[in-house]
């Protein structure tokens, strides 16, 4: 999974959606549940060669089986590292020959974990000992860009092995200057679907062009397991490739690229809450759109905005 072109087949077709639309797209789009019953994962998507599903589920049953069926989930799993051990170790490579946005990517990334460390821990966390995981960390490009400036530690977690001995190489005190209190500490050659943290490590954990290789199941999966591994006030980070409606199938890497419903759902179903939402800019046009969602285990605290004293005695209408 990486930031990637929407495939011509698909850009042709859009908006995807079946021609009798279900209540939640005809109504509010704002809404990812309908008084019906019906979710966003039951809109109707493609492939990246252009052929229709009705819905994910036919998808996911024609992908792996019904209930998962165990020959064809290995298999869809399996096709997908294999897909990524051939690609070169290098930042154009994980980048899907996109190397360039990579200082976009990082600088929308910094901004948007800026501000939820401040929010989150008052005084940005100075004063505390951070830990981040780095999810689908590839070559440690996220971690040695932005993530060892903030943290003290971070872990990284990939399961195609020659990228994570770059990124090894990468964060090295031979290649990259960290010090004793800012640093890589532990390298996880484990995939997501098989992932589970030390209770309690991390502060944040960051999930970035990865979990598109999930199936939904293995999705929730992922995350049920993952809330154990945060500390209090901890929360995570995806940062992923949008899909303007439904879901777009890749056949080359067996990846899928969700629709923001249809990631709403799923946020549901693992018992997250939407913090913090933002959209990444200034990426080509020709890419999908890519979202940023930084999810806690607990429900947001609501923010009652007073009036300043300038509004609150400027003369008004009696009603």
């Amino acid at each position: 999974m990486w930031i990637r072109p929407i495939p011509k087949a698909v850009s042709q077709q859009y908006p995807i959606i079946t021609q009798s639309p279900p209540p939640y797209l005809r109504n509010s789009v704002k809404r990812t549940i309908t008084k019906a019953g019906l979710t966003a994962m039951e809109a109707a998507g493609s492939d990246s060669d252009g052929r229709e599903f009705k819905n994910a589920q036919e998808m996911w049953r024609e992908q792996i089986g019904d209930e998962g069926d165990d020959p064809k989930k290995i298999q869809w799993y399996r096709e997908g590292v294999a897909y990524w051990e051939g690609v070169e170790a290098s930042v154009d490579g994980v980048l899907g020959g996109f190397g360039q946005v990579n200082d976009a990517d990082i600088k929308g990334s910094e901004a948007f974990l800026n501000s939820l460390l401040h929010e989150r821990f008052g005084d940005g966390g100075r004063n505390q000992h951070l830990v981040a995981l780095d999810c689908g960390s590839g070559i440690g490009r996220i971690t040695k860009n932005l993530l060892i400036r903030y943290f003290n530690e971070v872990d990284l977690l990939e399961p195609v092995s020659h990228f994570l001995d770059a990124a090894r190489e990468n964060l090295s005190q031979e290649h990259f200057v960290a010090s004793d209190v800012h640093k890589a500490t532990n390298f996880y050659c484990v995939p997501l679907q098989e992932f589970t943290p030390e209770a309690g490590r991390y502060n944040v954990i960051w999930i970035q062009w990865c979990i598109g290789h999930l199936t939904d199941d293995d999705f929730i999966s992922f995350f049920k397991r993952a809330k154990v591994g945060l500390k209090p006030g901890g929360f995570f980070i995806l940062k992923e490739n949008i899909a303007r409606n439904g879901f777009v199938l890749d056949n080359e890497d067996r990846s899928i690229t969700r629709s923001d419903l249809y990631f709403k759902d799923l946020f549901r179903q693992c018992g997250l809450h939407l913090y913090k939402m933002k959209d990444q800019k200034g990426l080509p046009e020709e890419l999908f759109a890519v979202k940023m969602y930084a999810l806690t285990t607990e429900v947001p605290k609501k923010v009652h905005k007073t009036r300043s004293k300038v509004q609150a005695n400027r003369p008004c209408i009696i009603k």
